[in-house]
Parts: structure tokens; C-alpha cells; sequence
């Protein structure tokens, strides 16, 4: 016996993203947001979630930034603020958290 699989291939107009919209993971209304500067630092000793958690509670908790996105695995905390941030004030809340910031990536 035989079995025979057809698959229909229906063609859609092409997405700008994984999931078909242009704003996958992300808030559009920060995306869009005029000023914002998005700064990426380096900082040595994250490992895990944990890590990650930690580091963007400090850093969030700085005076006009809108987003932070820690990555254990390449050690980079991306910030989004509504202006350049001073980096000591980035500096001291990496070190609150317990790691070292070693400076913009």
C-alpha cells in the first residue's frame, strides 16, 4: 500500500518578522519612541537568569530608562533611556547587583 502526502503551499504576502508582524517581542510604543538612545555595555561575570534578573533590576531602576535586555551567554546588557546616561550611575547599579560593568560593548 501506497501512501501519498500533498502539500498545498499558499503564498502570502511577505512578513517582516518570524511571527508576521513587524513588532514580534517588542512594544511598539518603545520601539517608536523619538530620543530614545539605546546603549550596549559589556559586564563580566553573568551566567545565568539569575544574573540577567539582577542586572536589569539595577539598571531599570536608574532615572530614564525605558527597557534593559541582559544576555548571560554573551555577557551584553542592552539599555534603552530617554537620554544619554551618565555611566558611573550604570556602573555603580551593575555593582549593586554584584558584577563588574567593564564598559560600552
Amino acid at each position: 500500500m501506497t501512501a501519498k502526502t500533498e502539500i498545498e503551499i499558499i503564498e502570502n504576502a511577505p512578513a517582516s518578522s518570524c511571527c508576521g508582524g513587524s513588532t514580534c517581542g517588542t512594544d511598539s510604543a518603545d520601539a517608536a519612541a523619538e530620543g530614545a538612545v539605546t546603549t550596549v555595555y559589556q559586564v563580566a561575570g553573568m551566567t545565568c537568569g539569575h544574573c540577567e534578573g539582577a542586572i536589569s533590576t539595577e539598571v531599570s531602576a536608574i532615572a530614564g530608562v525605558t527597557s534593559v535586555q541582559a544576555v548571560a551567554a554573551t555577557g551584553l546588557v542592552t539599555v534603552v533611556s530617554e537620554a544619554p546616561l551618565d555611566e558611573a550611575a550604570v556602573r555603580d547599579a551593575v555593582d549593586e547587583a554584584g558584577y563588574e560593568l567593564v564598559g560600552k560593548a
